[in-house]
């Protein structure tokens, strides 16, 4: 069992708290990945599960052991890093196999994990080449194939794809998901790219500024939002938020609608100035201010949008929150 239980975590820098009691339970052979804008700790949570970080109280247990004072090395966790980390002047070969070489296992062993980790990750033919010979993507393949070789009970990954373009971020998502499902192996995931959380977690952790706002599977995070902080980070483009008084209904509550229910043939009716179009391929995004804040819609490239635009809102397509921003379930 690789399950990583975290009670009470918290992580105080001189007087500032950065992690603010954080509990999350991690079952075995889950994918989970923790989201947020940068700055609100979702790689110090990674960090303190890898020991690499100190935490200043709580516990943190992997496969049911309390790890809090277990070093780094002997924690049966991989780490994969954003910069790939790999060493220019050794060959592929040698970056896979450079973490058992130093933990002394035996060179036909090595010699199989390579070749088994190569073959998963499509990498044979490039067993000889340096790190410079590859692109960025083949570099990222290179640093999973090293953590893949050590059989860890749990692959931390920090932000493992913010390095390449946008083609090979979709490509590499895919191949991720399924290492995983080839590895059953649970992995946990940071990133602050909310599309990559929907699209490869089988639950999401949305996390501010050290307290985890929001934990579940993708379409409950999605459909179902708890706070205006959750609403706002999960979607794009983000979804409205409108003053009460400004649609005609209750001045107390925040409404929150997703740009896509907009012009839905509902009883709320609204004309609008529209400050800027944006076309996206099949669809089209329009931004305009209602009241205070600003909004948008987004509808089908064929719709006709002009210097205003008539919104028709359902009542049912609208989420209700009170002034602090959390949700109102009634």
């Amino acid at each position: 069992m690789s399950d990583v239980v975290l009670k009470n975590i918290k992580k105080i820098y001189d007087t500032k708290t950065v992690i603010d009691g954080v509990n999350l339970e991690i079952k075995d052979k889950e994918f989970i990945v923790l989201v947020g804008a940068s700055g609100c700790g979702k790689s110090t949570i990674l960090r303190m599960i890898a020991g690499l970080e100190e935490i200043s109280s709580g516990e943190i247990y992997i496969d049911g052991k309390k790890v809090n004072d277990v070093a780094p090395k002997d924690r049966d966790i991989a780490f994969v890093f954003q910069s790939y980390a790999l060493y220019p002047h050794m060959t592929v070969r040698e970056n896979i196999a450079f973490g058992l070489k130093m933990r002394k296992v035996d060179k036909k062993v090595i010699e199989e994990k390579v070749k088994n980790a190569a073959e998963i990750l499509d990498l044979t033919e490039y067993l000889d080449r340096k790190p410079r010979q590859l692109s960025g993507g083949q570099r990222q393949r290179v640093a999973l194939g090293r953590a893949i070789v050590r059989n860890p009970k749990v692959f931390l990954m920090d932000e493992p794809l913010s390095n390449l373009d946008a083609k090979l971020r979709v490509q590499m998502r895919s191949e991720i998901k399924k290492l995983h499902e080839k590895l059953q192996t649970t992995f946990i995931y940071v990133t602050h790219d909310q599309t990559e959380a929907l699209t490869m977690g089988d639950r999401i952790v949305v996390l501010d500024k050290g307290v985890i706002q929001q934990a579940g599977a993708p379409e409950d995070i999605y459909n179902n939002p708890a706070n205006t902080f959750v609403a706002g980070f999960i979607g794009s483009p983000q979804m409205n938020f409108i003053n009460g008084a400004d649609l005609g209904l209750d001045e107390n509550i925040i409404y929150g609608i997703r740009p896509e229910k907009m012009i839905c043939e509902g009883n709320i009716k609204k004309t609008v100035d529209v400050e800027i179009t944006e076309l996206l391929g099949s669809e089209k995004i329009a931004y305009f201010t209602i009241g205070n804040k600003k909004c948008s819609a987004k509808v089908p490239a064929e719709y006709e949008i002009g210097k205003t635009l008539d919104l028709s809102i359902r009542e049912e397509d609208l989420y209700k929150f009170d002034l602090n921003g959390q949700r109102i379930y009634i």
